[in-house]
């Protein structure tokens, strides 16, 4: 039986799972990295939690015999591909990383690049109406954005504690978000700014669909850089390396 461990966090790792389920001689452990990002069952086994570091990882792989990984963190996550490229190269074990293709814009985007969440605030000027759609766990890094109005949005609920910003204020929506609904929301906020990381798919495209019709301007905050290693850009592609390894 080989095994194969899978990195999930995104969408496409279910559809990983659900791809190689029907593969014989193929055992799949889905591994997530906290409770929250495993809100509905994978259907395989899965381990949630860290490993414990560069050794931990490494005891891991080599107590659970797995012959490969498939890594479908999130691309923001870079840090724990890097770590799983690496170690995956000094076990002897196959690693192969999926990585769903960054937004690019097209006509009538207005789009400014940023290298990250401090460079993204200085872009936006005092008086501005702005939306952060990065997620909770780096908004200190924005700094207190004086002299904005800051929304923050926050899928499903609201934190116990008060945004780190000086006129800062929680924006829970519940998904999926359609265009039509992003534009009511920051039409009725009077949004001038929109705030993202690059983290691609098709699924929350909509709130830069909805930015360009409306005419605001979008602070793009790049990706970080990704470790060398074999990449795709589709589930088939990843699941088609594995079959082939088997």
């Amino acid at each position: 039986m080989t095994r194969l461990l899978l990195l999930a966090g995104t969408r496409e790792a279910r559809h990983v799972v659900t791809a190689l389920s029907s593969l014989r001689g193929l055992s799949v452990v889905v591994s997530v990295a906290a409770p929250e990002r495993a809100p509905q069952p994978y259907g395989t086994v899965t381990r949630i939690g860290g490993f414990g570091g560069d050794e931990g990882f490494a005891a891991y792989l080599r107590r659970e015999r797995i012959a490969m990984v498939i890594d479908a963190t999130h691309p923001f996550a870079a840090g724990i591909s890097h770590r799983s490229a690496r170690v995956c190269a000094e076990v002897g074990v196959d690693y192969a990383q999926l990585l769903r293709p960054a937004w690019r814009p097209v006509e009538g985007d207005t789009w400014h690049f940023a290298q990250d969440e401090a460079a993204a605030a200085a872009m936006i000027p005092e008086g501005a109406t702005v939306l952060i759609a990065t997620g909770r766990e780096r908004l200190s890094d924005f700094g207190a954005m004086e002299g904005r109005r800051v929304f923050v949005r926050q899928l499903d609920k609201a934190p116990a504690v008060p945004t780190p910003f000086a006129d800062g204020h929680w924006l829970v929506e519940t998904p999926p978000l359609s265009v039509e609904s992003e534009v009511a929301r920051f039409t009725g906020v009077g949004l001038d700014w929109l705030v993202v990381r690059n983290a691609g798919g098709a699924s929350s495209r909509a709130k830069l669909d909805a930015a360009r019709e409306l005419g605001v301007e979008v602070a793009m905050i790049r990706r970080p850089q990704q470790p060398e290693a074999t990449r795709f850009d589709t589930v088939a592609g990843a699941v088609a390396w594995a079959r082939r390894r088997m």
